[in-house]
């Protein structure tokens, strides 16, 4: 019987109730991880968990809001009370807000789109930078979209969040490399058929879309391959 790849391995994964979250938790559980789920619907966490345990793998949930800003410090505490290492961060938590002009954009709105989509994911590779030192072949993986890179009408505030949360978390990998076994991955999951995707598009026909399961099958590759710190990879 063949060992599962990941046997061992501790992963966190944000927005893991639905989408490109869940599948990915699933994926990683399914390899062997251990995964910690993130999310803010308890039930959705406790769906995601279920599967991964039917599956095999082991999995424990942790609910909360990401922007409330003691709930990262919380949850830090506790995962290192259990565990030496974070083996996987999986950064993808995070809202689409309103499509709108620059000009036309809700400053209040904005904030909070900011403190989730940047803020929050600061504060966790600040939060277990300890127990990813402390792992020997550690990834963090931040999920992106095309728009980050390259501008889009009505998409000014989403496409900002992405591109700073890319420097972010760039940086962070140039200033451990050479320090640490941290290494550092960008994915932009490209068109999926997810709830964020069906808000920004409510024309599009889902069924043209790839699963988000084909997004967590890169992302479990990814982690698999000897691919240097800041690589970036687009998935279809």
């Amino acid at each position: 019987m063949t060992s599962l790849p990941l046997a061992g391995k501790l992963a966190l994964v944000t927005g893991a109730s639905r989408g490109i979250g869940a599948a990915t938790a699933e994926a990683l559980g399914k390899a062997g991880a251990h995964v910690v789920l993130t999310a803010r619907t308890t039930g959705g966490l406790e769906e995601v968990e279920d599967r991964i345990h039917q599956a095999g793998g082991s999995a424990t949930i942790a609910p909360l809001d990401l922007t409330d800003g003691d709930s990262i410090g919380r949850l830090a505490s506790a995962i290192a009370g259990r565990w030496k290492a974070l083996d996987y961060l999986v950064l993808n938590a995070a809202t689409l807000g309103s499509l709108a002009a620059v000009q036309s954009i809700d400053p209040k709105e904005f904030a909070k789109l900011l403190t989730l989509n940047v803020g929050a994911q600061q504060a966790l590779i600040a939060a277990f930078d300890a127990m990813l030192r402390a792992s020997g072949d550690a990834r963090v993986l931040a999920i992106t979209s095309s728009v980050g890179t390259v501008a889009r009408p009505y998409w000014g505030a989403y496409g900002a969040s992405k591109a700073a949360v890319e420097v972010l978390v760039t940086a962070y990998g140039e200033e451990v490399k050479n320090i640490s076994n941290i290494r550092t991955h960008i994915v932009d999951p490209g068109a999926t058929r997810t709830a964020m995707r069906a808000r920004a598009y409510p024309g599009e026909d889902p069924a043209t879309l790839k699963g988000p399961e084909t997004v967590a099958d890169a992302i479990l590759a990814l982690v698999q391959e000897d691919a240097p710190t800041g690589h970036r990879i687009r998935v279809g």
